[in-house]
């Protein structure tokens, strides 16, 4: 079987491997990288990094909250990661009284520490190369020529097959995750433990921890503190419990050290983390069709919603604060979309994509092989039928769905079936059910005139970039309704709708009807979304039928092509555990541009600017800089270090992720990439890619001498 022999070339690859491209496998260090990374300059062994069998760094880096890293710092379950990756739970926790995104927080005992509602840390106790029992399952699977290979329904059934059949525990915290890697080609197994118990213990202002804000984000040079500190609580036991007030920190079985002695160039450092997503095998087509869908609609229609927002923002503290996290979220892959697709054309990534093709191609062609030339025209034909299909269900999600907080409302459909039925045991049911849901909704929502508005720029949005015969069908009502005033019918869905306000929805349900339900404009607007993301949906699966099989075939042979000629081959990131290397490295931008690999605090002074809230610098750091009350934690010639550059291979999901040393001690935290390196989520760039990391002698300076949180330090194991 062709996948049998992939497998065993990627058993067998030799020890050469790239120093900063690659997203590796735990699993495969020792044969695949230990040699380059101990000629970069690694003083350990790798077995204390990643063991299978024993505890190692890996035990110490967690999945936080699903989509961020973070690394345990202290024996009772300390945790670091970025500002940006605990800004959701800090929001939540904050209010116009109590605003920690503002003012910050720090807890000065263990019981000032908040409970973060929602809030779950993941370690993964082990990782397990299942591909020839998969291969197996899928011999004798009752569609061997279908798709379950990648199916996470299909694949979940194995991963309990397998580990019933190896006697592996599994408790009401663990976690089984089967996944497939190198487009079907191979195969991991993660058994994880899951604790949801998490206390947010420190977090700088925002003035220090997004200290740049958006004009900043996604640049070198940074000077932003971008940490927060949590810590994982566990019943008596040290399993995984509900919050309670009984609980106890958890005694972790590895936390990092912490080196104080900081940072030079060329230094050696390796990262570990959960690294998102990224498709370093797509073909042109793809890359362009990426650029003139997904990045263009996060583009143009999160500009157009965030303009508004942040007009709104600015004048009132409460509407800050609740948007604030959204805002974020929404600015970051907004600004990133822009980078990646300035970044392709001026690193001509389509040119290079094209070059990649021919060589596969005419390989093919050399070895008698049509199969890649099958697998690419496959593709190139998918990706022409699918693009409008696509290109709509941005725009729809983009600007209906996830600008849209008031287009979340309760599902109606019960409460329709029960009152068409007419049985008043079932309508008593659905009323009640339908009224507990309202009252949340209407507590997500507290700004209805802040949804207007975003409603009105939104719907101006969609139409200006999907045109009249092709829009979802509420634009029906608005053409006929309302004379096509798009803005006139927000206003009827806020001044008529059950969901426009609280009076009106208390009215309906003392006295519910179908007949209402059947033209209620919220209602009917989201029935439109949901039908126009089905048939967008339905289009797309269509052409995308063929698409799984072909992507396979074309990885395997980039990956054949790839090993020949000695490049580093790795699995595209998918959201699980991960460890990339290199070394701090400065880099030239552009012609006559070059940055160090360094920053420090007189740059966050010199881009003061109390009158921009992106660059307002908090008086005590100020007084801290000026009396240069640097404490333990300065450079050698008395300046105060923030953040530091390296050219490692990270994308989104390493937010948070611990940066090492030779020795395996923490050296700072990851927390994003430059804009020069945005257009690593489809081709790396050595010479100009960068992950931008808070050095950790910043990070205990604002605990230590801004917060007066010498506690902390105390618990934390530092190093020279």
């Amino acid at each position: 079987m062709r996948i049998k022999a992939l497998y065993l070339l990627l058993s067998l690859m030799p020890l050469t491997a790239f120093a900063d491209e690659g997203m590796w496998m735990l699993t495969d260090l020792k044969e695949q990288n230990s040699v380059a990374m101990r000629e970069l300059g690694l003083e350990i062994p790798i077995e204390e990094i990643y063991s299978p069998d024993g505890i190692s760094i890996k035990d110490a880096v967690v999945h936080f909250g699903g989509g961020c890293t973070g690394e345990i710092i202290s024996s009772e379950g300390l945790l670091l990661t970025n500002h940006h990756c605990g800004y959701g739970a800090i929001q939540k926790l904050s209010s116009v009284k109590n605003d920690y995104l503002t003012d910050g927080f720090w807890a000065m005992s263990r019981n000032e520490e908040l409970p973060c509602d929602g809030l779950t840390v993941t370690f993964i106790d082990k990782i397990l190369d299942v591909t020839p029992y998969v291969l197996e399952q899928l011999a004798i699977d009752e569609d061997p020529q279908g798709v379950n290979y990648l199916s996470p329904s299909y694949l979940e059934k194995v991963a309990t097959r397998f580990t019933e059949a190896n006697n592996i525990e599994k408790n009401e915290s663990t976690r089984f995750e089967l996944k497939p890697f190198y487009g079907g080609n191979r195969y991991y197994l993660f058994i994880k433990k899951v604790y949801n118990d998490i206390r947010m213990v420190g977090a700088p202002p925002s003035s220090i921890g997004k200290f740049g804000a958006d004009t900043d984000n996604w640049m070198w040079p940074r000077q932003t503190g971008d940490f927060s500190l949590f810590r994982i609580y566990a019943d008596k036991d040290g399993n995984p419990a509900s919050y309670s007030e009984n609980n106890v920190p958890l005694k972790v079985k590895k936390h990092l050290k912490i080196n104080t002695n900081g940072i030079q160039v060329n230094d050696f450092a390796f990262v570990m983390g959960f690294p998102g997503r990224n498709w370093r095998y797509m073909i042109s087509d793809e890359v362009e069709e990426r650029m003139q869908t997904t990045n263009f609609m996060r583009h143009h229609v999160r500009g157009d919603r965030q303009e508004v927002l942040m007009e709104q923002m600015l004048a009132n503290p409460a509407v800050r604060i609740h948007y604030a996290s959204k805002y974020a979220s929404s600015a970051n892959y907004w600004k990133n979309a822009i980078g990646m697709n300035e970044g392709l054309v001026r690193l001509n990534v389509l040119d290079t994509k094209r070059n990649q093709q021919e060589q596969l191609l005419a390989k093919g062609k050399a070895d008698n092989n049509n199969a890649y030339q099958q697998a690419f025209d496959q593709i190139r034909s998918i990706v022409a039928k699918r693009f409008q299909p696509m290109y709509h269900q941005q725009a729809i999600s983009e600007a209906l769905v996830t600008a849209l907080d008031f287009m979340k409302i309760p599902s109606t459909k019960e409460l329709e079936q029960a009152l068409a039925s007419k049985d008043k045991e079932r309508i008593n049911a659905a009323k009640l059910k339908l009224q507990q849901e309202g009252e949340k909704y209407f507590k997500s929502v507290p700004y209805p005139e802040v949804e207007k508005l975003v409603g009105k720029r939104m719907l101006e949005t969609y139409m200006k970039y999907i045109p009249e015969d092709q829009r979802i069908t509420i634009f029906d009502v608005i053409n006929t309704r309302f004379k096509g005033n798009s803005d006139a019918f927000i206003d009827a869905c806020f001044k008529y709708s059950i969901f426009g306000n609280k009076e009106n929805f208390d009215k309906f349900i003392k006295r519910p009807s179908l007949n209402s339900l059947e033209k209620d404009w919220m209602v009917l607007f989201k029935y439109s979304i949901v039908d126009g993301l089905t048939q967008t949906a339905l289009a797309m699966k269509e052409a995308n039928q063929n698409y799984n099989a072909a992507h396979k075939v074309w990885v395997k042979g980039m990956i054949d092509m790839k090993q020949e000629a000695g490049q580093p081959i790795y699995p595209d990131a998918n959201s699980t555990l991960r460890l990339t290397y290199g070394q701090v490295l400065p880099y030239k931008a552009a012609d006559g541009v070059e940055y160090s690999h360094y920053t420090t605090l007189k740059g966050v002074m010199e881009k003061e600017d109390p009158n921009n809230w992106e660059f307002v610098v908090p008086a005590k750091l100020k007084e801290l800089y000026n009396n240069k009350d640097f404490g333990r934690y300065a450079m050698e010639n008395g300046e105060m270090p923030v953040c530091f550059i390296i050219n490692t291979d990270n994308t989104g999901g390493n937010s948070g992720s611990p940066v090492f040393n030779k020795r395996g001690e923490l050296i700072g935290t990851g927390f994003d990439r430059n804009y020069e390196g945005l257009t690593g989520d489809i081709a790396f760039r050595p010479s100009s890619q960068r992950a931008a990391c808070v050095d950790i002698r910043y990070t205990l300076f604002i605990i230590d001498k801004f917060a007066g949180a010498s506690h902390i330090i105390d618990e934390l194991d530092l190093v020279d």
